[in-house]
């Protein structure tokens, strides 16, 4: 059973994503363009024009690698969604806090059944969406039948698809009874992809989000900016502090480092400045510098749908071609823990799996050569964010040495989605996958990945079905090892996450249990 302050940890997922590396020509511009760009900016950062007005009354400016494709995290993959509208905007039954815990939201209060197959859900009273509708238990009916439907673009469809029936007694309750027990349901709620959306503007969220947040979408600067502002009608807008938030999208390492020195960035969340960091430490007066570990797990991913890659001979020769130490300091200078399967270190029920595959290009070439690959020419589709591309390099010259010939193709976010995600149409690439939960995708249908193992989703469907948590566990630890000896993927490592920010600004998270910006804690 959970009571309403019950916390309870994640303990089967990850969540983040890693930042990249400055050359020292990088940082030596970066620190030229603050000493000019500091005064320039007075006048054009929001944040600073502000700041006359008081610090109750002080916008503030975030950063962001990557800018979203849409705003509706049920209808999108990518987690750069979740950084601008989780829990700002759209707002799901229950909340993540910076430990990693399950925390009440538009749920108050939840039990479940000894089985973990029901769970009755009380909800907050006197809600309202943007648009005046009221939040209640159709809604969120609404909303999860809509993440289960056949034609469901939600990419966390499967844990929608696990409710068999949802009940509304009253306003106020939602019962859920699941077709499998789910120990983990309200930390699964909390995710992006499990908001609560109204019925007449789902359909427009990914344009102009309507939901029960504290924040509402102000204007969207496609390619450079998105700013959010209070809703004033918002049920505790006493409590909000920032009237007005600015995420600038910054894809360039060096790009970063100056914006967060000029000044014209307040905090960024998960920046690639790990070389720079002396910097910023240097100036206690100035900046607070977070490092924390992350649920993220960064991947080299393979596509088993293209010939020879089906081959698990093939995959273990890639996994066993790739030095992690190494790629860890090209591709995030050493801020990452290595990992053998797709769970991060810190994770309840984890294996280390380190030592399965592990690096050795005599016996990946060995076994190149039994299944006649040697000279076998591949293509690494890399994403614009700083650590893939940085890996790249690195990874085809590890590959190079057993006999692989891979060409590098550089490709836009948008490309990656469409290309990479959705039409499989690659060999190889470097990602980070972030959501928590997600070691389920290797039991999914038709995912990129295209694994396939009947071993594998039986022995996840069993860990699934599985009420008693030490059963559970053990059989979550065989599914690793599974994992890892089919070498699905080249794991690489778990990513510690940068974070820079203004001395003065508080409420920044120490921890990122997963990928998102909870504006309602900030304040100068």
């Amino acid at each position: 059973m959970m009571r309403p302050m019950d916390r309870r940890r994640f303990t089967l997922g990850a969540a983040s994503m890693a930042g990249g590396a400055l050359s020292p020509a990088l940082l030596a511009a970066a620190a030229a363009a603050s000493s000019s760009a500091h005064a320039q900016s007075a006048a054009q950062s929001p944040a600073r024009t502000a700041a006359a007005t008081g610090a109750a009354g002080r916008p503030v400016v975030l950063g962001m690698t990557l800018e979203p494709n849409g705003l509706d995290p049920t209808t999108g993959a990518a987690s750069a969604i979740a950084e601008v509208v989780l829990y700002n905007v759209l707002e799901p039954l229950t909340k993540v806090a910076d430990d990693g815990s399950a925390t009440p939201l538009l749920a108050t209060a939840w039990t479940s059944s000894p089985d973990q197959k029901t769970w009755t859900f009380q909800l907050r009273p006197n809600v309202r969406f943007h648009n005046g509708e009221p939040f209640n238990a159709a809604t969120v009916r609404f909303s999860f039948e809509r993440a289960a439907a056949d034609n469901s673009l939600n990419k966390d469809r499967r844990v929608f698809a696990n409710i068999a029936s949802i009940q509304t007694p009253d306003p106020l309750t939602v019962m859920l009874t699941l077709r499998q027990p789910e120990p983990d349901l309200p930390a699964l709620l909390a995710q992006s992809t499990a908001v609560i959306v109204e019925p007449r503007s789902a359909a427009t969220n990914a344009q102009t989000p309507v939901g029960t947040g504290p924040y509402r979408l102000e204007r969207w600067q496609r390619g450079a900016s998105l700013s959010l502002t209070a809703w004033p009608d918002y049920r505790d807008a006493a409590a909000i502090r920032v009237p007005r938030v600015v995420f600038r999208f910054i894809g360039e390492p060096a790009a970063q480092v100056a914006a967060l020195l000029a000044g014209d960035v307040d905090c960024f969340p998960r920046v690639a400045a790990a070389r720079a960091l002396s910097q910023f430490k240097a100036q206690p007066q100035r900046f607070q510098v977070i490092t924390s570990s992350s649920r993220a797990k960064t991947i080299l991913a393979i596509n088993h749908q293209r010939a020879p890659l089906g081959d698990v001979r093939v995959r273990r020769a890639i996994v066993m071609a790739l030095d992690r130490q190494a790629i860890i300091q090209a591709s995030a200078d050493g801020f990452g823990v290595p990992i053998g399967s797709y769970v991060t270190p810190d994770t309840p029920g984890y294996v280390d799996c380190t030592g399965i595959n592990a690096y050795n290009p005599a016996a990946a070439r060995k076994l190149l050569e039994e299944a006649k690959a040697v000279g076998l020419s591949l293509t690494l589709k890399l994403p614009p964010v700083p650590y893939a591309r940085q890996a790249g390099e690195l990874i085809v010259a590890q590959l190079a040495q057993v006999g692989l010939k891979v060409r590098i193709e550089q490709v836009e976010w948008a490309q990656w989605l469409s290309g990479v995600y959705t039409n499989k149409a690659y060999d190889l690439t470097v990602i980070s996958h972030v959501e928590p939960y997600d070691f389920g995708n290797l039991a999914r249908p038709g995912y990129y990945w295209g694994y396939q193992n009947a071993e594998f989703n039986a022995l996840y469907q069993r860990m699934q079905s599985a009420a008693d948590p030490a059963e559970r566990l053990r059989l979550f630890a065989d599914a690793q090892r599974l994992v890892a000896q089919d070498a699905v993927a080249g794991f690489l490592y778990q990513p510690q996450w940068i974070t820079v920010a203004k001395a003065p600004l508080k409420g920044v998270w120490k921890r990122s249990p997963l990928f998102a910006n909870d504006l309602s804690r900030l304040s100068w």
